[in-house]
């Protein structure tokens, strides 16, 4: 196990090293740059000028030069400056992690206490009426965006409440910061919901069908015995993998929805960073990101030795 751990560290570390130069390299492939937009919206062009600012950001050095330097940064904990701001990259990323972290965390314990309960049920009471509803209710799920659920959301809370659910101002208290975040977490989490429910419900029909179900009914064992305590324990590990990927597609993918809810996160920060060509903002969030889905995958695989003892990972 021990060897396995190590194996897989250093994998992480190479796949770390690969995924830096990739966002390093392709974000410098997009046409322009930070001077390019600063100079096109100020109407002229003043070459010395901008040859000045280039070289004051740094650049004007050779792409290996920056990425060296970036590194050595980030080892250092050093992330360098926003271009926009003119601050430290990390004081303008670091109050925003936890922000989408929590709407993270809140869109997956909803998709969990969702999805899982639902699938088993859909399962158990296959070609049911109960079945057919919770089927319809998890494709409507996966076919309505986020976003498009957000804004429905929106006009239903100015409809019938007069009262827009969106960020204004730094909330008064936790329990105000959780009232506002708890909508856009349930817009994005119903999706997730929808397929954590239909994951969860092919896979317990699968296990359902095994040979040790029928057999443990066979010497008597109850429903709930065989449905929760045989059927799912088999079933749950890919039902694990998924809200593993959930979570680390979560951290990234709230682009739209923070920005529907006007919710000051790493996402919404991360395409005003984008469109402004900041970039050492852009590839400290965009690799900060990939460290979560890196870190978030040996988690998952980690898990799989304690929900499955059949698993073994060799030395």
């Amino acid at each position: 196990m021990g060897a396995y751990i190590v194996r897989r560290l250093l994998l992480m570390l190479v796949t770390l090293i690969g995924m830096s130069i990739l966002i390093f390299v392709m974000l410098r492939l997009v046409p322009g740059n930070i001077t390019d937009i600063i100079f096109d919206s100020a109407g002229f062009v003043n070459p010395a000028q901008k040859k000045k600012i280039e070289r004051q950001l740094g650049l004007d050095q050779p792409i290996a030069v920056q990425y060296v330097n970036w590194i050595g940064g980030l080892m250092r904990g050093d992330l360098g400056y926003a271009y926009v701001s003119e601050k430290p990259a990390i004081e303008e990323i670091v109050p925003r992690i936890p922000v989408t972290a929590k709407l993270a965390a809140l869109a997956l314990i909803f998709s969990t206490l969702f999805g899982v309960p639902l699938g088993v049920l859909s399962a158990v009471r296959q070609n049911t009426w109960l079945d057919y509803v919770l089927r319809v209710f998890s494709l409507s799920g996966l076919s309505l965006p986020a976003f498009w659920l957000g804004l429905l959301i929106l006009m239903a809370c100015v409809h019938w409440f007069g009262w827009i659910p969106i960020y204004r101002s730094t909330p008064e208290s936790p329990w105000q910061e959780l009232a506002l975040l708890c909508i856009p977490a349930a817009a994005v989490g119903f999706r997730s919901s929808a397929l954590v429910m239909r994951l969860t419900r092919s896979s317990m029909l699968e296990v359902l069908r095994q040979d040790y179900i029928r057999t443990a009914r066979a010497k008597g064992a109850s429903e709930t015995a065989v449905n929760y305590d045989h059927a799912l324990r088999n079933a749950v590990l890919p039902v694990v993998t998924i809200i593993g990927i959930e979570a680390a597609f979560l951290i990234g993918g709230l682009i739209v929805t923070e920005t529907v809810f006007n919710i000051p996160g790493v996402a919404r920060f991360l395409v005003e960073a984008i469109r402004w060509r900041d970039y050492p903002i852009v590839q400290n969030l965009v690799m900060f990101i990939a460290i979560i889905v890196v870190f978030v995958n040996f988690a998952i695989d980690m898990m799989y030795a304690v929900l499955d003892p059949r698993i073994k990972y060799e030395e």
